[in-house]
């Protein structure tokens, strides 16, 4: 059961970057490359922009640069009513970038700093403990794992909103070559405590921890664990699996320009519709198209938006509800 929105806002914690991207696809950055960005990112960045976009209470905490990328990031989150009061600013630290680049096949190369940034630097400060004193869900992004610190402050985090009636959710955001024992031992740790489970594609084999299983098999055992999985299939839509039933709900049919951060979007919109009361059907039918409006702008938070954008794509859209 996830704790209503009265009881206090969404909180994240994680990285916030700017995402700098190659313009014309190929390998890797081997060579000079025409740029374009900046643009406000991270994964956990995106998922609470969203969260705040749909009309629900919503904040993180993070660390950037004092710096104009830094600037860039907060200014979209508070522009867009996150609660960006838990956001530090380090003097010393540059904020954290992601070079990407696309490759003919649709896959992408990263170039990241992250653990040598302010990202790196993330801490349970008095404005972080005031955020989590009244935080009614806690969303935990799988990248999280890997940052310095941050597992420490998600371990206090996570039974500080639990012991007041508040809900957790995963994003297990993890490749199948990232895991390591130490990173499979935190993912279990927090799917074990989640009530709402958000992978995308593998990342459900990898949350049940049985990584070669079919898809039933994964499902099967992760339910023993926890009662509500949304499965994100990108292009293929999404599918909610309780105890009691299975949704599928299809995607839309979109030209896609930048696929970076539909997960977060969806993932977002998923959320707080659930958290404002919403049964879990109309929260797909919601989710799907923040996901797909998300990948026809540039830029990953860029395609985070409001209720009303998403009447035209639906209007337009080959897509239908379930």
């Amino acid at each position: 059961m996830l704790a209503p929105d009265t009881l206090g806002p969404t909180l994240t914690l994680g990285e916030i970057l700017v995402e700098i991207m190659a313009t014309d696809p190929g390998h890797g950055f081997d060579r000079p490359l025409n740029l374009r960005g900046p643009f406000a990112s991270g994964a956990p960045a995106i998922f609470i922009d969203q969260c705040a976009r749909l009309g629900g209470q919503a904040a993180i905490v993070a660390c950037v640069g004092d710096d104009d990328f830094g600037r860039l990031n907060t200014d979209r989150l508070a522009k867009d009513g996150a609660d960006t009061s838990a956001i530090a600013i380090s003097p010393d630290l540059p904020t954290g970038t992601a070079f990407v680049r696309y490759r003919p096949d649709g896959g992408r190369d990263f170039v990241f700093n992250i653990a040598k940034s302010a990202a790196g630097q993330i801490a349970m400060t008095p404005a972080a403990k005031a955020l989590l004193a009244k935080a009614g869900h806690l969303h935990v992004m799988g990248s999280a794992f890997a940052i310095p610190h941050l597992w420490a402050l998600l371990e206090e985090a996570i039974p500080a909103v639990k012991s007041r009636g508040g809900s957790l959710s995963l994003d297990p955001n993890l490749r199948k070559e990232l895991m390591t024992p130490q990173t499979a031992a935190r993912l279990a740790q927090v799917v074990a405590q989640c009530d709402l489970l958000l992978p995308s594609g593998p990342e459900l084999q990898l949350a049940a921890g049985l990584p070669d299983v079919p898809e039933a098999e994964a499902v099967a055992a992760l339910l023993t664990r926890v009662p509500e999985i949304v499965l994100k299939r990108g292009d293929q839509g999404a599918t909610l699996f309780t105890a009691e039933s299975r949704i599928d709900q299809p995607a839309f049919a979109v030209t896609e320009i930048d696929p970076t951060g539909a997960g977060d979007c969806f993932g977002g919109a998923y959320l707080t519709a659930r958290r404002l009361g919403l049964p879990p059907a109309p929260c797909l039918q919601l989710a799907a198209p923040a996901g797909a409006r998300n990948v026809t702008v540039l830029g990953p938070i860029a395609g985070a938006t409001t209720l009303p954008a998403f009447d035209p794509l639906i209007a337009s859209s080959t897509g239908h509800r379930t």
